[in-house]
């Protein structure tokens, strides 16, 4: 059995670590509470602007333009959008976790990394990172998910990659986070379907008409269809990593309670041992001395 002053520096060191636990805790559930408000007012126009593209291209028949169809050569790249902090539970590994599931040949593929942790594990499973835009991830801007649209769709139209994906964790309520992986390029006309929401409607089956061209016209909207699914995929990332980190830290302060009860325990035991040693002791002097 450890000794008193072993258990009693123990119990010391874990209460230490609560006070971080829960000092985190505190600061992860307002930050949540602002990534929450904000997730939630973006997340209509990100799900509308998905659809919507997508019905467009869908009513539009073939057409001959470099956006809406892979391209020959290049490898698929992959936004990986994770922390840059960890003690947030599976939140990071989890986005690790699905880029690794697909069914490709990692030689294939490249990287777009925000955030250092799915960086450093996708490095290490031996994916190629082409770009680190990890500071984009502390505080999302719309300027910053337009940036990375311009280098994606520059690569793209040069041939240096021919799909893009999209790896993010979606965020449905406080505790519920869902790692999701989405094509925005070229669009997979059949999976973006069953996602759409949009009702089937004669009127919706019409064909879409363009004016000036529908060459210019596609010019415009991808790149903006492009920024927003990458920033509310942001949004939606940053109020998954907080809302994952409150629940970490709450089980952490929940099981250092359980430790330093147990602790509690320990050392009533052992101080009670130690007690009935002392008086084993002194009754034991006590009668050698009076015999």
């Amino acid at each position: 059995m450890p000794s008193m002053r072993d258990i009693k520096r123990r119990k010391n060191s874990i209460q230490s670590t609560q006070q971080i636990t829960k000092a985190m805790k505190l600061v992860s559930t307002v930050k949540l509470q602002r990534a929450k408000s904000r997730a939630e007012r973006s997340h209509t126009y990100f799900e509308y602007m998905y659809q919507t593209v997508v019905n467009i291209l869908e009513r539009s028949g073939y057409m001959e333009h470099p956006y809406m169809k892979a391209g020959e050569g290049g490898k698929k790249a992959v936004i990986a959008i994770t922390s840059n902090r960890g003690l947030a539970g599976g939140y990071n590994s989890n986005i690790a976790k699905l880029v690794d599931s697909q069914e490709w040949d990692k030689k294939d593929v490249v990287v777009y990394a925000i955030g250092k942790k799915g960086r450093d594990m996708l490095k290490r499973r031996g994916y190629e990172v082409l770009s680190d835009e990890s500071e984009m991830i502390n505080e999302p801007l719309f300027s910053d998910a337009q940036e990375l649209c311009d280098k994606l769709l520059n690569d793209f139209s040069e041939g240096r990659i021919s799909e893009i994906y999209l790896a993010y964790t979606h965020f449905r309520n406080t505790v519920s986070h869902v790692p999701t992986m989405l094509k925005l390029l070229p669009v997979n006309m059949q999976e973006a379907a069953e996602k759409s929401e949009i009702d089937a409607t004669p009127e919706s089956k019409a064909l879409m008409n363009y004016e000036p061209e529908e060459v210019e016209a596609l010019n415009m909207i991808i790149p903006k269809y492009v920024t927003s699914l990458i920033y509310g995929a942001l949004v939606e990332a940053v109020a998954s990593e907080n809302g994952a980190r409150m629940q970490a830290m709450d089980s952490a302060t929940s099981n250092a309670e359980e430790m330093i009860g147990s602790l509690e325990l320990q050392y009533n035991r052992a101080r009670q041992g130690h007690i009935t040693q002392e008086l084993t002791e002194i009754i034991g002097g006590a009668e050698a001395l009076s015999s």
